[in-house]
This record gives structure tokens, C-alpha cells and sequence, in this order.
């Protein structure tokens, strides 16, 4: 315990700090933005001498803030201010036809409307939209509807001549325009195609940025999450001054650790940034690949994914790829294993986002060689029903392994890939925990993980994930207090409770930032 008076003092509280060494605590002293003190039973004699704030917490839980490990800041920006077709929000075609249309009377003449999260599974018709169904909502606008996933997107005509897509416009590298079977005609579909589109659909104007941020930093911090790792592959140093300016302009409170996309890290060699380099609140994470098997076909191809990987390794930089599909895992872990070829397992602790579906042999490969997992449990709840609908029978074992790997030593990390999916951890605590989709299938209840353990990965795990685990992730003296207060112990309540949990106060560099 520190000599320091304390600004802040919470006690009669059920602590679970993430610290084996002191699983449970009943109080927490803050100065400076760090902790000072936590210990059981009654605090030590001063520890609660003239604080600023002392909080009797009733017997409310408190855990270390989240750490979303993966997600897309501007995307979920967008998505909280474009038209919602979410599954929660729409069922059938006909509706997102009435939402966007109802949004065209809202906007000046030709401005783009912008539809996101639409999954066709959950849709009555089980298909797309596409441009003509689109056009029905309006033609006067140019529309752009983004699948759930953001690997596709649907375009009415307005937009696809915008685009400058017809008939006899070729698919561009890694990407498939959907053709009408007879004419050739470009049903509005794109597949892979949001790098091919842009300077084509207009980005956020400041106003709308700055509004956005403000949205997205309320829902984190009502969610109780104090660090978010940004894994948007198109980020670049004009992003890192983008959000260097969200933290200086206190728009957004969470630590953030900002991934550079692979083409563009070396702006941040040459600008003198190195791995790590921290400044106002913001890192510098991992370099960001994308590795996809979305058109059937590798992207990008092996040899050019191993070169991103080596060089990404000699610059002293973590990676971090994302890959879905066993195949794609596979890829990931072999160009690692050459790009690191000659130094200590895991000392830059290489992360694979997703690891969707991971068969028992690449388990092992990924234990033994310190690779890390950034998992997305929230997927086995939002989308549950469609696996058991499409992923073959022989591969839905290896569907996120969550259980199995950590039995194996592969160290777990969590996040929510929003916008894909909603943010809310303790959604992805509940599937981690119960693997129970969202109309009450159960997908291999074996392969779950236990709610401390899943606890774990939403924060040490994915403190650790960014270097950052000897300075948060867990409430220890020391630390950055960064802590969410929750109204149950997810430990204790019964496991369909979980995802009912809920924040009610949210600390910050030792500041109460949030309270309901």
C-alpha cells in the first residue's frame, strides 16, 4: 500500500482482482490514476484517510475495465449513424426497403445513404439484396448496404454507376462483382471490395466523425470498457493523428492501442514511430494483415503474406493476422513461424485475430510455438444458428476452440470485431462460457471455458495481447484503475444471467467516468 492519500477509495465490494496471487479483494484505493492499495477484509489503518470520494459499492462486483482486443473504431463509428439493418432491427427485405427509404426523406437531394449490419441468413427471403430491391427504397439517392460481416456490401444502380460497375467492368484483384446468371448484369452484390470503392462513396465529414466518436465513447464506457485495440487494416498516420486529436480533444476516454495496417506501417518507420510508441493515451500496436479465403482463393498469396510477416518481424513489430477459415489459419501460422525463424517463441507475442475454425493439429501448432489467439466469443451467440445451419458437421469441432486451446497453453485474448457484432462483453463472457447460440442451440458445450477464465480474456488477456498487462488488466497496486463496477458477480449467478449483466459505474485512469 502506498503513503499516498487516496482520490478515491471504494469499499464494501466484491473485488475479482485477475490476480492469482489475490483472487478476491472487498477494497480498492486509488491515487494519481493508479491503484494504491486493494486487500480482504477491512482496509489497514489510514488507507482511507481523507480520500476525495469514498464509494460504499453496496457489495457490487468490480473487476478490472475491459480491453477490447479487436475492434473497428470508425466502422462502429459509422454503423452507430448509418440506417440499422441489424437482425435485431429487421426481418425480411421488405423492412430494410422501409428503413432506408425512410431515411431518404431525412437527407439533401443526391447525399449517399448509408445501411449496415444487414446478415441475409436472418432474413425471411435467406438471400442478399440487392440493386433492385434497393432501387425500390429510392432512386434518387445512391445507397450503400453493408453485410454484417464488412467483407460484403450491396449497391442500388445509383451507386454502382457512381462506381463506375457494369457488365463489362472486371472483377478487380481479390474482389467478385455478383453478375445476374443470363445477362451479366452486376446484381449490386461486391464481395472484398471496400479498398476498390473508396474516393467512390464519400467518407464522414468532421461534423459527423466528431458526433460519432461521441456516440462510440458513451457506449464504451456504459459497457464498462477502459481500453479498445483498433484493428482496422487501413489504418495509416493521418489515423494516428485522427485519434491523437480524439484524445487530446477528450472525445474518447479509453486507452487505445491503434494496429497499422500493413501497407502503410512504413509511413510510421519513416516518422520516426517505432512498435510500442505511446503518446496522449493512443499506442502504436501490431502491424494488421488480412489474410481472407472470401473469393475461394488466398488473398493475399503465400509468398507475399510471409514478406508482410518478416518484414513486419525484423522492424521489431508485433502482427497481427486476421484469418478465418482453417486454411487461412494454417497460412497464418507458417508465415509467423518463417517470419520469426531464428528468435524465441512468442517473444513478440504474434497474435491471429479470429481463428474462427481451428482443427486439434493447429492447436498444438499454436500453443507450441506462443502464438496467440484473439478470439471473438460473441460470434457463437450472434451467428450460433447459422453455423449449426452451414459449417459442416466434421469442421463444427473446430469452431472457436475456445476451451480446448486453453487447455493446450494457447494464450487467449477477447474482442468484439464490432461493429460485426454488438460490443458487449459480457455477451461474449456469456458465449465463452456457455456456447449457447441466440435461439438457445448449444454448440459443443466442451469446448466452453470457464466464466473466471473468460473474465480473463475480455481483460488481462488482452492486456497481455498489447504489452500493456504489467500496467492494467488487472487490480493490482500499481496499475492504471481502470475498473468497471458490475450490479452481479458473473461468477456466482446462474449462467443464463450473464448476459443480463449489467455496468454501473465505470472508472478510468482513477477517475469515475460512467455511473448509471
Amino acid at each position: 500500500m502506498s503513503r499516498a492519500v487516496p482520490d478515491l477509495f471504494l469499499h464494501n465490494v466484491n473485488v475479482l482482482t485477475m490476480n492469482h496471487l489475490m483472487p478476491r479483494a472487498s477494497w480498492v484505493a486509488i491515487g494519481q490514476g493508479r491503484i494504491i492499495g486493494v486487500g480482504p477484509g477491512e482496509p489497514p489503518l489510514g488507507t482511507c484517510e481523507r480520500p476525495a470520494r469514498a464509494i460504499d459499492c453496496q457489495g457490487a462486483t468490480l473487476i478490472p475495465g475491459f480491453n477490447d482486443a479487436h475492434c473497428h473504431v470508425l466502422a462502429t463509428v459509422a454503423s452507430l449513424l448509418a440506417v440499422d439493418c441489424s437482425p435485431a432491427t429487421v426481418s425480411s427485405i421488405e423492412d430494410i426497403k422501409g428503413k432506408l427509404e425512410t431515411r431518404s426523406t431525412q437527407v439533401t437531394n443526391d447525399a449517399w445513404i448509408r445501411g449496415t449490419g444487414y446478415n441475409e441468413f436472418y432474413l425471411q427471403e435467406r438471400r442478399h439484396p440487392n440493386r433492385w430491391d434497393l432501387d425500390q427504397a429510392t432512386s434518387d439517392h445512391p445507397i450503400r448496404l453493408l453485410h454484417r460481416s464488412g467483407h460484403a456490401m450491396v449497391l442500388n444502380t445509383r451507386a454502382l454507376a457512381l462506381a463506375s460497375i457494369y457488365r463489362d467492368t472486371p472483377d478487380p484483384p481479390g474482389g467478385i462483382i455478383e453478375r445476374e446468371e443470363g445477362t451479366g448484369e452486376p446484381t449490386g452484390l461486391l464481395l472484398e471490395m471496400n479498398e476498390y470503392l473508396d474516393g467512390v462513396i464519400p467518407s464522414l465529414s468532421n461534423v459527423e466523425i466528431q458526433s460519432g466518436i461521441g456516440l462510440f465513447n458513451d457506449l464504451c464506457l456504459a459497457l464498462g470498457i477502459t481500453s479498445i485495440q483498433d484493428a482496422n487494416p487501413g489504418n495509416d498516420l493521418e489515423r494516428w493523428e485522427m485519434f491523437t486529436d480524439f484524445k487530446k480533444g477528450g472525445l474518447l476516454t479509453p486507452a487505445v492501442t491503434l494496429m497499422a495496417g500493413a501497407s502503410h506501417v512504413h509511413q510510421f518507420v519513416q516518422g520516426g514511430f517505432s512498435f510500442g510508441y505511446r503518446a496522449h493515451g493512443l499506442r502504436l500496436g501490431a502491424v494488421k494483415i488480412v489474410v481472407t479465403m472470401t473469393t475461394g482463393v488466398l488473398q493475399p498469396p503465400k509468398e507475399e503474406l510471409r514478406r508482410l510477416v518478416r518484414n513486419a518481424h525484423l522492424g521489431g513489430f508485433q502482427v497481427a493476422i486476421h484469418a478465418v477459415e482453417a486454411e487461412a489459419v494454417e497460412e497464418a501460422i507458417d508465415a509467423i513461424l518463417l517470419g520469426a525463424e531464428g528468435s524465441v517463441p512468442g517473444a513478440l507475442r504474434h497474435r491471429i485475430e479470429h481463428c474462427s475454425e481451428c482443427p486439434p493439429r493447429l492447436i498444438n501448432k499454436l500453443a507450441l510455438n506462443g502464438i496467440l489467439v484473439v478470439t471473438q466469443p460473441g460470434f457463437l451467440y450472434y451467428s450460433g444458428e447459422r453455423y449449426l445451419a452451414e459449417v459442416p458437421g466434421d469442421r463444427l469441432p473446430w469452431l472457436y476452440p475456445i476451451g480446448s486451446m486453453r487447455v493446450a497453453g494457447v494464450r487467449l485474448a477477447a474482442g468484439s470485431d464490432a461493429p460485426v457484432i454488438p460490443m458487449n462483453p459480457m455477451m461474449g463472457i456469456y458465449a465463452a462460457a456457455t456456447r449457447t447460440a441466440e435461439s438457445g442451440d448449444a454448440l459443443l458445450s466442451g469446448k466452453a471455458v470457464g466464466v473466471e477464465e473468460a473474465l480473463s480474456m475480455y481483460t488481462l488477456g488482452s492486456a497481455y495481447a498489447s504489452f500493456e498487462d504489467g500496467v492494467t488488466g488487472s487490480v493490482e497496486d500499481g496499475k492504471w484503475a481502470d475498473l468497471a463496477l458490475l450490479d452481479r458477480d458473473p461468477t456466482v449467478v446462474d449462467s443464463e444471467a450473464i448476459k443480463d449483466i449489467r455496468v454501473v459505474m465505470t472508472v478510468a485512469s482513477g477517475k469515475v467516468v460512467w455511473e448509471r
